[in-house]
Formats: structure tokens, C-alpha cells, sequence
């Protein structure tokens, strides 16, 4: 998969308009739900592209990039397990193949989301954390918006990233697919 640079620390946060001169978070008519204590996720279910994935603990690499899971298990997400759980105040980070050499992988649709989708998060505390997309960018590998991307902003985020674009025999794929998501329920 390659690409995104490492996430930041959980601590760490972003200028609060970073994200805000780049796309509008929608309307929500609820109030925003209170963020959930720190626990693991254990699984994701994307509905819109039909998604219901386990998740894996993710590290970094030697290079300090987020490791994808293995090749070999393409029905596999994993969240890098070092930062933010999904839920909690700050930024979680999901990850997983597009494609491998056996054919479309875990998140091989994730392009095909669009705003106001619903991913759902379970929890090894046996809570679910109830996420709406707010955009979905495709960014090139060389111009790739660390900041924006891994940036907290106090109130629990999501992203979930893979690869995206052209395909190239040298050097793979070229741009990375991001969906940026919002805490909007708690199950």
C-alpha cells in the first residue's frame, strides 16, 4: 500500500482552522454525542460499500510509515494502535488495501463513499462508535497532507486510508484515498 507518512502521537492536535478552510463538517441536527473512554476496536462495518472487516493492531515501519496489514489477509483493516481509538477525543486511523495480487481488497470501494455515510466501530468494551463521512479526497503520494490528514482537533475523528489513483509497475499507486469522519453516535 506505501504512501501516508506516520500518524502523530494521539496527543497531538492541529490549528483549529487547518481543516476548516479545506471542507465544511455538515450540519448535525443532534448534539454531538460524548466521546467514549479508550478500548480497541474489533471490527468495521461500512454499509454504503459493504464492509464488515475485523481489525488488526497496526505499527510503524522502519521508514516511520503506517504498516497495512498483510498482503495475505485482504479482509482485514487495521487501526494504528499507537494512536486514538475510534471514539475517543482525536484522530483514529484505519487502514487497508485497496487491492493485492489476489484480486479487490478490504477497502477496494472506499472511493465510492460519499458524505452523510455511516461507519460503524465496534469496540472490545462492547460500545459502538457511530461515525458520518464528511468528505472523501484523493491525494498524491508526494503532495500528501500529513497535517490534515493526521491532525487531531479534540473531538473524535476518523479517517480511513488506502491507496488510490493510477497504478504504476514501478512504484504502485500513486495517491491515497482518504475518508475524513465525524463521532455522531454511540451504540
Amino acid at each position: 500500500m506505501g504512501g501516508p507518512a506516520a500518524p502523530p502521537p494521539a496527543e497531538r492536535t492541529r490549528p483549529a482552522d487547518a481543516r476548516a478552510a479545506v471542507r465544511e463538517v455538515p450540519d448535525r441536527p443532534d448534539a454531538a454525542p460524548e466521546p467514549l473512554p479508550a478500548s480497541d476496536p474489533v471490527r468495521v462495518r461500512i454499509p454504503a460499500i459493504g464492509v464488515d472487516a475485523r481489525l488488526m493492531r497496526l505499527a510503524l515501519d522502519a521508514e516511520g510509515r503506517l504498516e497495512p496489514p498483510p498482503p495475505n489477509l485482504p479482509a482485514f483493516a487495521g487501526w494504528y494502535a499507537r494512536g486514538t481509538p475510534p471514539g475517543s477525543p482525536g484522530t483514529a486511523v484505519l487502514t487497508g488495501h485497496l487491492d493485492t495480487p489476489a484480486g479487490p481488497a478490504v477497502f477496494h470501494r472506499l472511493g465510492a463513499l460519499t458524505r452523510g455515510a455511516g461507519i460503524a466501530i465496534e469496540r472490545a468494551d462492547g460500545r459502538t462508535a457511530l461515525f458520518t463521512v464528511d468528505a472523501v479526497e484523493e491525494y498524491a503520494k508526494d503532495r500528501f497532507p500529513d497535517d490534515e490528514v493526521y491532525g487531531g482537533s479534540g473531538r473524535p475523528e476518523l479517517r480511513l486510508i488506502t491507496c488510490g489513483g493510477d497504478w504504476s509497475g514501478d512504484t504502485g499507486y500513486r495517491a491515497n484515498t482518504v475518508v475524513y469522519a465525524t463521532l455522531t453516535g454511540v451504540g
